[in-house]
């Protein structure tokens, strides 16, 4: 089992930034797949950006070259970088955890951006 806490969503303006966290705890493997999705009101689930153990990372079109995603694996935490955010950008922020055909998610995290 894989315990993923976050932090870091709140209100901000158009054009400002933010920065989520996540990390896991419990059974973890050497190697894993960290990654956010999000998901607004009335629309489906969505990946943002993930990165794997060895750093090699996927982002969605609409988030590259803005957001940028990072992770400790000392400390098993992953980040999300998020810049120039736009009022689209507003969800709830989900952090994730893969590894050996399993799957785990955060509780959530609220993310707002006002125009």
């Amino acid at each position: 089992q894989v315990h993923l806490v976050e932090s870091g969503g709140g209100l901000v303006q158009a054009g400002e930034s933010l920065r989520l966290s996540c990390t896991a705890s419990g059974g973890i493997f050497t190697s894993n797949t960290m990654g956010w999705y999000r998901q607004a009101p009335g629309k489906q689930r969505e990946l943002v950006a993930d990165i794997t153990t060895g750093r090699s990372t996927n982002y969605a079109d609409s988030v590259k070259g803005r957001f940028i995603i990072s992770r400790d694996n000392a400390r098993n935490t992953v980040y999300l970088q998020m810049n120039s955010l736009k009022p689209e950008d507003t969800a709830v922020y989900y952090c994730s955890f893969r590894s050996m055909g399993y799957g785990y998610w955060g509780q959530g995290t609220q993310v707002t951006v006002s125009s």
